[in-house]
């Protein structure tokens, strides 16, 4: 019975739903939507209703609003509006000046090959009057004028009056925002490592040496600077790309000899850098290599006892078969600096225990067999 009841009113709503409208309908629509359009009283409490939301959102600023949620807008902006809203008033000021916000931004970008030596080089830079009084060229970068403006009057940027300004001018030299914006304009040289230096020289594939670079927004790329070798003078590379360049992984003067840690744990298939330097008044460079096996071993993992040897052989498989290159050997046991005039010194060894360290490598490789 219900069934049916139903089926006969969802019938009848459908037939209704097909039917045109009366006439009148509109009609009546029509006078209606007339009547309210020119009825005064109903235009008067229209127009004296009060938009309180509206009203609102013209009284309040940035400024106004809770400290959390400002800080999450100021945290989402990019370093050339950040710098931008730091000219607004002395309270965004404060904020956005802040290394709280500059040290995202100085990671993200700077982290992956700025290593303890290039902090150590930026205390020593902010504290030289070189820094106070250099001068950076203009640049038509468009998102680098706000903050090439704002850097060279970091200086002036607090001074309300003149003790506040000397005060403020020396804390915000040596905050995280200075940095970033010293290493975005290319006024801060700060030493890193060049992999293939000299744009991937023949005599240099697969290695990676100490420079110093700064940084052109132009190009987004670096200009490197190699220190001398004995009497040659300093070499200097442009368009140098980010993906050549890393953090030195050792703290250490790259003429000194790095004291390896890790011979006894190293077997074949290991893969390593070693210090290899032309002679001795040359600094040491870091090269690829791969540890292989010993003349007596044929190679078979079941077999194989060349970790138990103290001599540990090293392949360099870039140079072809034959080459005096090709590979060399040292001791596990008694390490140090080996070698001669004729075919340079090798020094010590890391060995390479991430993936994406031998993967950069691997990246590197060159294009043919090396003689």
């Amino acid at each position: 019975m219900l069934l049916y009841l139903l089926i006969t009113c969802l019938s009848f709503f459908l037939f209704v739903k097909s039917l045109p409208l009366p006439t009148w309908i509109y009609k009546t629509k029509t006078l209606f939507s007339f009547y309210i359009y020119k009825n005064p009283f109903i235009e008067i409490l229209h127009l004296t209703r009060p938009d309180i939301a509206s009203t609102v959102l013209n009284q309040m600023s940035i400024l106004d609003l809770p400290d959390l949620p400002l800080d999450y807008i100021l945290d989402l902006l990019p370093p050339a509006e950040l710098c931008s809203m730091a000219r607004v008033c002395s309270s965004l000021r404060e904020r956005c000046v802040s290394n709280h916000f500059w040290e995202k931004h100085l990671m993200t970008k700077w982290g992956n090959i700025l290593g303890p030596a290039a902090h150590k080089e930026w205390q020593c830079y902010i504290s030289s009057p070189y820094y106070l009084d250099s001068h950076h060229q203009q640049t038509r970068h468009p998102g680098m004028a706000k903050i090439i403006s704002l850097i060279r009057s970091l200086s002036t940027i607090f001074q309300d009056d003149n003790q506040r300004g000397i005060y403020a001018s020396s804390l915000l030299l040596d905050s995280t925002m200075s940095f970033y914006l010293s290493l975005e304009t290319g006024r801060f040289w700060f030493p890193a490592q060049v992999y293939n230096r000299e744009n991937g020289h023949v005599g240099f594939m697969l290695s990676c040496y100490d420079a110093e670079l700064c940084y052109d927004t132009h190009t987004n790329a670096f200009q490197a600077r190699y220190p001398p070798h004995g009497r040659r003078a300093i070499a200097v590379e442009k368009d140098v790309p980010w993906e050549r360049i890393r953090a030195a992984p050792i703290d250490a003067s790259p003429h000194h000899l790095h004291i390896s840690d890790s011979l006894r744990e190293v077997k074949p298939g290991d893969h390593i850098e070693i210090q290899w330097r032309r002679n001795k008044e040359f600094p040491y460079g870091w090269w690829y290599s791969v540890v292989g096996h010993l003349e007596s071993c044929d190679g078979n993992l079941n077999y194989c006892h060349c970790h138990n040897s103290d001599i540990i052989v090293l392949e360099f498989n870039q140079y072809t078969i034959g080459s005096r290159w090709r590979k060399t050997m040292i001791n596990r046991i008694d390490h140090r600096e080996k070698g001669n005039e004729e075919d340079g010194f090798y020094g010590g060894i890391r060995k390479l225990n991430r993936k994406e360290e031998i993967e950069r490598w691997k990246r590197l490789w060159p294009s043919s067999i090396l003689e």
